[in-house]
């Protein structure tokens, strides 16, 4: 059963009419009419989403998500534990697979898809140990000659005691300068929420894609808010500001490529947003494969010292 957001509520109505008509054969007719009208009116919504909205589609909690898309786009998946120093972070996960027959490292943020689940990947919200991870995957990126694969999915790091105690902001910058400095190929995909320097560290990438419906930004709109109003209340005011829909990243060149979803949102239809983003990955994968490593090193850091 779809969980309906609350912009959604119109839409919700008409399909619980169209399933009641649909339980009697007489109905059958009318049941046919309202759902034809039920689904131009979930297309003419998703197509006037406000900021916040989008916001709200990013985090809804049947969005496909890190072990939807590793197990619809990679075979092989072997997992690396640790960081070697400290902890294995729940909140990151990557290893070794193979996407389309070719060996690749794939790692991401993982939200948890229950609320045990949640609570044991800490919402996606990454301690130093984590990125540390990361960048031991990277590594072993590098030492192999296997590109790298990110999916982002954070509200940002984890702003705990613990983690500032462990060094957290050294750590998310070490990532990214592990980003910088990959000989390989790196993308990126900002598939539900992508949240400040926690997203940034997995994102440096050669090339950055966005599900059409994920956000992007220093900052979540309530974090905004309540800076600039002292109220989180004022969240869809802030998302309007903080300009992290896909379309606006892709005209201020914060991003490269949106992914588009299907109909109503990913959570909708998981296995043709997977095909939509397999499409892409084997087309930025083919582009990127006969780059020197100088050559996408350059590129890299010429595309984020260019931002802003």
């Amino acid at each position: 059963m779809i969980q309906y957001l609350p912009f959604e509520k119109p839409i919700e109505a008409l399909d619980r009419h169209v399933a009641e008509l649909s339980a009697h054969a007489e109905g059958a007719e009318e049941a046919r009419m309202l759902a034809t009208r039920a689904q131009r009116l979930l297309a003419d919504t998703y197509a006037r989403l406000t900021p916040w909205q989008r916001t709200l589609v990013a985090r809804h909690p049947q969005r496909p998500r890190f072990e939807r898309l590793v197990a619809g786009l990679f075979t092989d998946f072997l997992p690396i534990a640790g960081d070697r120093a400290f902890a294995d972070d729940q909140a990151i996960i990557g290893g070794f697979a193979r996407f389309e027959g070719r060996k690749v490292v794939v790692m991401g943020h993982v939200k948890g898809e229950d609320t045990p689940g949640r609570l044991r990947h800490n919402f996606g919200m990454a301690r130093p140990e984590g990125y540390r991870k990361a960048i031991r995957l990277m590594e072993l990126a590098d030492r192999f000659g296997l590109p790298v694969i990110t999916l982002v999915d954070t509200p940002g790091a984890f702003p705990g005691v613990d983690a500032e105690a462990r060094g957290q902001a050294e750590a998310i910058a070490r990532s990214t300068e592990a980003c910088l400095a990959l000989g390989v190929p790196l993308i990126a995909v900002i598939v539900g929420e992508g949240g400040s320097g926690g997203a940034v560290a997995l994102a440096a990438a050669n090339r950055v894609l966005m599900f059409e419906h994920a956000v992007y930004s220093v900052i979540s709109p309530e974090g905004c808010a309540s800076i600039l109003w002292r109220s989180a209340a004022q969240a869809a005011t802030a998302a309007e500001a903080l300009r992290l829909t896909a379309g606006d990243l892709l005209k201020l060149g914060v991003i490269h490529r949106i992914v588009y979803e299907p109909a109503g949102g990913a959570h909708r239809d998981p296995d043709e947003a997977v095909k939509r983003l397999a499409l892409a990955l084997r087309g930025e994968l083919g582009a990127l494969g006969s780059l020197s490593a100088a050559r996408l090193r350059r590129e890299r850091e010429d595309f984020f010292l260019a931002l802003g």
